[in-house]
């Protein structure tokens, strides 16, 4: 049986209907769920997790020759979490900056390609 995605999970949901009703973003399910708005298809990766962290530590990790073990793999996940500077972080919120403006600027239009 597979899983749920994280974010879509039952307890998830129920904690935001709770904490937060009305107030959050996201996939409903059938239930009453009490979202705000559904979470748009096919939306841009706005959050620096999304658009930046995930691809610089894979970059940083997945690099010949491959790690072999899982203390390995753990030991270059943290190495690359450590390299992240405060200059890269001052970049990675301008990059964020930028792509909200261009959401507002086309009224959430498609952005693929700009």
């Amino acid at each position: 049986m597979e899983l749920p995605p994280p974010h879509f999970h039952r307890n998830v949901r129920v904690h935001l209907n709770r904490v937060s009703p009305q107030r959050w973003i996201g996939r409903a399910a059938a239930n009453g769920d009490n979202n705000l708005l559904p979470w748009p298809a096919r939306s841009p990766d706005l959050t620096p997790r999304d658009f930046f962290l995930w691809g610089f530590v894979k970059d940083s990790v997945y690099v010949p020759p491959l790690p072999t073990s899982i203390h390995e793999l753990r030991d270059r996940i943290t190495h690359a979490l450590q390299a992240i500077t405060a200059d890269v972080l001052h970049r990675v919120w301008d990059e964020f900056d930028y792509r909200v403006d261009v959401c507002r600027v086309i009224q959430g239009a498609h952005t693929e390609g700009l």
